[in-house]
């Protein structure tokens, strides 16, 4: 428990690990069973951590008026009730901006970072459909809610080739129509929560290895969103994953986890024949791996 709120975590661990604990902080709509699919390349090297933070998957209701420090600091909290000092740290999408919060406030946590489907502000699309989702949530339009949350997450059709588009597609819509209603209620006061509060603070940044990557399609944080935030992180990599949109971890699985696993035992991530050229939008690129 942490400030009152009730918590969950999973920790899936390993006896002989190459690396630091991998901490796995997902989207606003994963939980701590949504990487359960990439255990199978991720678990053999380090123990595996994942959380439903307040607000959050079974955790306790959190309202609107406790902010991303809140969350940040919950992390925190979690690592210090495991008995783990330390982390590799994976945050992909709203799992990036607790991610980032937490380890502007605790850099001594973290050892390296991999961000995915990354930015360093909240996108205008999701800005723009936050009220109309709130309202067709609230008015318990679900099917309707379900669709407009399809748009906004994955690439149109027509942009470029995805890997398993129209079946992850399906699987979202279906995720999001059976939506308990406690799931709908945090739905809900998570998008308040951002829009009253914002993402990001101009805060230090740890100087640690660090990967940013999105899918070369994603037109929610765009290429050039994930571009600009590693250019604020000393030494930070930046890449795209190719066929892949928003939902990259999704819809390459195996490559995804490669790259994280890739990234946090320092092997180098360059000339994988899923990516694109990787750069250094910072120029002080001694800090990670090439």
């Amino acid at each position: 428990m942490f400030g009152g709120f009730r918590y969950t975590c999973r920790i899936v661990r390993q006896g002989a690990p190459q690396t630091e604990p991998l901490l796995l902080l997902g989207g606003s709509s994963q939980d701590r069973y949504s990487w359960q699919s990439h255990e199978k390349w991720l678990a053999p090297l380090c123990t595996l951590i994942t959380v439903d933070l307040p607000g959050y998957g079974s955790s306790d209701f959190l309202p609107a008026s406790y902010d991303i420090d809140f969350l940040g600091d919950a992390v925190q909290h979690m690592l210090t009730e495991v008995g783990v000092p330390s982390v590799n740290l994976f945050g992909g999408c709203f799992g990036e901006v607790v991610g980032l919060r937490f380890a502007q406030r605790n850099p001594e946590s973290v050892r390296r970072i991999v961000f995915g489907a990354a930015a360093n502000r909240l996108p205008e699309l999701y800005s723009e459909a936050v009220p109309r989702l709130t309202q067709t949530l609230e008015r318990g339009d679900i099917e309707g809610a379900a669709e407009g949350l399809v748009r906004l997450f994955m690439s149109n059709p027509e942009a470029g080739k995805v890997r398993r588009h129209a079946a992850v597609a399906r699987l979202l819509q279906r995720q999001f129509v059976n939506q308990t209603q406690d799931e709908i209620r945090k739905a809900v006061e998570h998008n308040i929560r951002l829009v009253t509060h914002g993402c990001y603070e101009p805060l230090p940044v740890p100087r640690v290895p660090t990967l940013v990557f999105t899918g070369e399609y994603d037109t929610l944080c765009t290429p050039d969103m994930g571009r600009e935030f590693a250019a604020t992180m000393p030494g930070a990599l930046f890449t795209t994953v190719k066929e892949a949109d928003h939902l990259v971890t999704v819809e390459r699985r195996e490559e995804s986890a490669d790259l994280i696993a890739r990234f946090c035992t320092d092997r180098s991530v360059e000339g994988l024949p899923y990516c694109t050229d990787v750069e250094a939008p910072c120029p002080e690129h001694s800090l990670a791996q090439m």
